[in-house]
């Protein structure tokens, strides 16, 4: 009988752990896109296809989409606008998490923040490191949340939309997720804002 490897044992772990309750009902979200470039357009955004489609495919709402230039005052201007519309509850953004000069857009998302995610970006070089290895340190991805808004700023490939969506938003943002997903918490995030 062949022994199981730590890897095994961690990935049969984790599976178990996390499970689609059944007796649960789905409950839609509504998402918006953004993607941050300074020569995309919708038809040409590779990236934001990529989320929108899995978005729908998923049973949620396309509730906006945009595209905005690597400018650290557009970004967060646009975060802070959706974030304060009753109509969209997830933001995510693709593009502008590298190294370079004009990857901006974590910049901005922490400058809209209440409060960040930490492990996402944990999380997400997780899985970007079975993906393309050691290459997964140039990513600087992101979550937070304001004004009880979910925000996430992706990677501007698809790909690792794709993996983002995949491996992780797609199973925090199914109410039916086990133990725990975003959208049960989803009415306490401004609870703050709330008390008197």
């Amino acid at each position: 009988m062949r022994r199981l490897t730590e890897t095994e044992i961690d990935n049969e772990t984790l599976q178990t752990m996390s499970r689609i309750d059944e007796n649960r009902d789905f409950v839609p979200v509504r998402i918006a896109v953004l993607t941050v470039s300074d020569t995309r357009s919708l038809e040409d955004d590779r990236s934001g296809d990529t989320l929108a489609a899995r978005i729908e495919a998923s049973g949620h709402q396309l509730a906006a989409r945009d595209i905005v230039t690597d400018d650290r005052d557009l970004i967060a201007a646009k975060l802070r606008a959706w974030s304060e519309s009753p109509e969209i509850d997830v933001i995510l953004s693709t593009g502008g998490t590298g190294l370079t000069g004009r990857d901006v857009t974590v910049e901005a998302h922490r400058d809209v923040y209440d409060k960040e995610i930490d492990a996402f970006g944990t999380l997400f070089t997780h899985v970007s490191i079975a993906k393309i290895g050691t290459s997964a340190i140039q990513s600087r991805a992101c979550g937070g949340v304001a004004n009880g808004t979910y925000m996430f700023a992706l990677p501007g490939s698809p790909g690792a939309c794709k993996d983002a969506w995949d491996e992780i938003l797609s199973m925090q943002f199914d109410y039916r997720h086990r133990p725990c997903n975003f959208v049960e918490i989803m009415p306490r995030l401004d609870e703050h804002l709330r008390r008197k």
